[in-house]
Parts: C-alpha cells; structure tokens; sequence
C-alpha cells in the first residue's frame, strides 16, 4: 500500500499573488499594486444612432489620451433572481387588492419563465490601473544579487508610492468617464477582497467582511 499523501496546502495569498489589500489598493508579492475602477453599464442597444455614435467617438478618446496601462474586465455572471422572485411573491401574499395581487401573480409566473427559459446575464466591467514594482526603483535586495523571495521594499512604503502615483491616474480615468456619461467609483478595500473572493470562489454562498479578512490573510 502506497504510504499516505498528504494534500497540498496552499494559502490563498499565494494562489492569487495578492500579498494585501489596503489603501483601497491591492499589493502582489512581486511588490506591484492595482486600483480597481467600477464602471456602470449603459443599454447602448437602447440609444440612438447617434447617441451611440457619440459614445464611440468618446470612448476612442478616452482611449487615446491614456499615457499609462490599463486593464479592462468584463465580469459575466447568471443572474440569480431567486430573491426577487420571493420578493414579488411575499407582495402578492400581502397585497389585498385581488387585482393587483393577480397582476403580481402574472407577472413571477412570467419571470420565473423568462428565467427558466434563457439565460439571464449580469455584466459587470472593471477597469484596473497598475502599478509596476520597477516604479520603486532598485532595492537593496536586488543589488546584492537578490534571489530571494519577498517584497522589494516595506509594504508602507510601497503603498506610499503606489497611492502618489495610482492617483491622478485614476481621477484621470475618472473625470474622462463621467465626460462619456458611465458611472463610475473606485472600488474599497473590502470590495476588492470580495470581488477577488467570488472570482476564486465561484458558487460559493455570501461572505461577510469578517469572514472576507480571514480569507486574504490564511
């Protein structure tokens, strides 16, 4: 009998290489951080020709003025709408007006149908602004011939830089979206930690944010 294997342990910050979130910023164990940007989506189906023609013609030039990398991420997911389907039906229950409540009746039967029938999407777009460690510049590691693992420099000063220079990149990025009309907001630190949760951690139910700041640290 072969002798028992033992499973391989592997902490979550070195599946994803996210050494910490803080500052509203993700820091990778390479010493190289990422603001995260939250974007609205817009019905371009639903607009004139010519309002999506403007559209466009923004987005080239929001495009064009960018002197510095960014990452665009588009995040689709089945919509769940198991909790408005027992939102319509607790209002039905408790609609006393018979018609009304017929209406409501009609209308989750109608959805529930929709739903069973196609997929129903959610769509969720990201736009990330890196942050390379070479902007540190050479640490004392590196020049004594560095092969060893770790942050280049200590983590408060690596977010110290990495905040003087993410952020006129993201108001940047920021004023040139609300000029094409999305809605757009930096994500927290706790959003990224959630967002980072639920793309390793498809399917899995809801996390609270205690539970969100064991995950990033074991």
């Amino acid at each position: 009998m072969p002798d028992n294997i033992s499973p391989i342990r592997a902490s979550t910050q070195q599946f994803t290489e996210v050494e910490d979130i803080a500052q509203d910023m993700a820091l990778f164990t390479d010493g190289s951080c990422a603001m995260i940007i939250s974007v609205a989506a817009v019905n371009f189906g639903l607009l004139s020709e010519k309002e999506q023609d403007a559209i466009i013609y923004a987005y080239a030039g929001l495009l064009n003025s960018l002197s510095f990398p960014i990452q665009v991420l588009i995040r689709t997911q089945h919509k769940d709408v198991t909790a408005y389907l027992k939102t319509l039906e607790d209002g039905e229950k408790n609609q006393k007006n018979p018609k009304l409540a017929a209406n409501m009746h009609s209308y989750r039967l109608f959805v529930a149908a929709t739903v069973k029938e196609k997929d129903v999407l959610d769509k969720k777009f990201y736009i990330t602004i890196p942050f390379s460690y070479l902007e540190l510049g050479t640490s004392a590691s590196l020049l004594l011939g560095g092969g060893k693992k770790g942050l280049p420099f200590p983590k408060s000063y690596i977010f110290e830089r990495a905040l003087a220079v993410l952020t006129p990149k993201k108001d940047h990025i920021l004023r040139l979206l609300a000029r094409i009309g999305l809605q757009a907001k930096q994500l927290t630190g706790e959003q990224i930690a959630r967002l980072l949760f639920e793309i390793y951690n498809q399917g899995a139910p809801t996390i609270t944010a205690e539970d969100l700041q064991k995950a990033m640290h074991t």
